[in-house]
């Protein structure tokens, strides 16, 4: 019935068949509390998803309802703007080092876009050298294998570089005849950044005039009180946040160095809804817990557990066709199989198997604050379970008969 008027069905193609195999997989959400979803037949999960990693502090966290309550009372989106803005803004700019001003808007998308118009504003270039996902809008998703409907001349403009590969982003630089505005990565994602990468990026951008961006989307908040770039101690120009900043209430952040963010009087980046009220408390709340360290320490104690305890089952078991990576609060599971093909039907079994047993996962854990160890327990032993299910499987070869659907195939690679 939702396809008929949604096109797969879903408003995100993460939420959609393209991630969730058709036949034995949830698709439709009931509701959430704390660390559990349920679907709408009334299946319970552990939700390891987070909704895609926006969620930090549990569904329905009670400070954060109370908040929005109270201000749902007062107005949602009025006709002038509100102080609440800079109350928001003063405690980004007080957490995060590279924050001097701050500009709200509602997807991580509108702040990496704003971040890549603003830097060919400041520097007068305009090729972009992206490292990482940033996002649907043109200048990005025009350098990936979904480019369709992206012109052409948008689609030369951004130049993908490897990780924790400086010479790749120096190559790039002389490909591009020094017409470099930026660098844009996230800091980190499935792999730490090898000594110094970052530290050289930093100097390699600064001795050539071309601005530092950090995609902190999902690190910010997550990875440190000021996000990655506290934890690895590098200040990029401009930074985006997004996700977790609000427990999963709609907004985004770009903040950065104030002769930059400055040039937002002249250039054009508006929306109604970016001083929308009901968001803004929201991250008023989590950017106060996350202040008063009741956010991160927890998400590193639980993560760790979860990240350590899979290392484990992986290297006790000695399992080849998998392994883990990442920040504890973040971490990424990695098949590691000879070909996409078997690779694809192994991660839909994995999800399969998964989903039977109540967990709701995808390709990272997300973790938040409210998993207790009962979650955690049944996570390691489901883990365990299906990585065995799998092991024997392959050593069978008998994985297409235990597929109760056809595999899924990635939308594309997107880190």
């Amino acid at each position: 019935m939702a396809e008929a008027v949604i096109p797969l069905g879903s408003q995100t193609f993460s939420k959609s068949r393209t991630q969730y195999p058709v036949g034995v997989s949830p698709f439709f959400a009931g509701k959430g509390s704390g660390s559990y979803l349920w679907d709408v037949d009334g299946n319970k999960y552990v939700d390891l998803v987070a909704s895609l990693a926006a969620v930090t502090l549990g569904y329905g966290d009670s400070e954060i309802n109370k908040a929005v309550k109270r201000q749902l009372k007062k107005g949602v989106s009025l006709s002038l703007s509100s102080k609440l803005e800079t109350v928001v803004a003063e405690k980004i700019i007080d957490l995060v080092p590279s924050a001097e001003m701050v500009r709200f808007a509602k997807n991580g998308s509108d702040a990496t876009s704003a971040a890549v118009r603003i830097a060919r504003y400041f520097t007068g270039r305009d090729h972009i050298i992206s490292i990482g996902y940033h996002g649907w809008h043109d200048w990005y998703i025009g350098s990936t294998t979904r480019f369709m409907g992206v012109p052409s001349a948008v689609q030369a403009l951004t130049l993908s570089a490897r990780y924790n590969d400086l010479s790749h982003v120096e190559n790039l630089f002389e490909e591009a005849k020094g017409d470099v505005a930026a660098v844009i990565l996230e800091p980190m994602n499935s792999v730490d950044p090898a000594p110094g990468y970052l530290e050289s990026l930093r100097n390699f951008c600064s001795s050539n005039n071309i601005l530092l961006i950090f995609d902190e989307v999902i690190t910010g908040f997550r990875f440190a009180r000021g996000g990655a770039q506290e934890l690895f101690g590098v200040t990029p120009d401009l930074s985006c946040f997004g996700k977790g900043i609000a427990n999963g209430f709609p907004i985004s952040v770009i903040a950065g160095r104030r002769q930059i963010m400055e040039g937002f009087k002249e250039v054009f980046f508006s929306g109604t809804f970016g001083g929308e009220l009901l968001s803004l408390t929201a991250a008023n709340v989590v950017l106060d817990k996350v202040r008063e360290n009741r956010v991160i320490p927890e998400l590193y104690r639980l993560g760790q557990a979860i990240q350590q305890g899979l290392l484990g089952e992986i290297s006790r078991n000695k399992y080849e066709f998998v392994n883990i990576s990442g920040n504890p609060t973040w971490t990424f599971l990695n098949w590691t199989l000879s070909s996409d093909a078997l690779q694809n039907k192994v991660k839909t079994y994995f999800l399969q198997e998964m989903f039977k047993r109540g967990i709701l996962v995808l390709s990272t854990n997300n973790i938040t604050t409210t998993l207790s160890q009962k979650d955690i327990s049944k996570i390691l032993t489901t883990y365990a379970e299906v990585f065995e299910a799998i092991s024997q499987a392959l050593e069978r070869d008998s994985l297409d008969a235990l597929l109760g659907c056809q595999p899924i195939v990635p939308l594309f690679k997107v880190r």
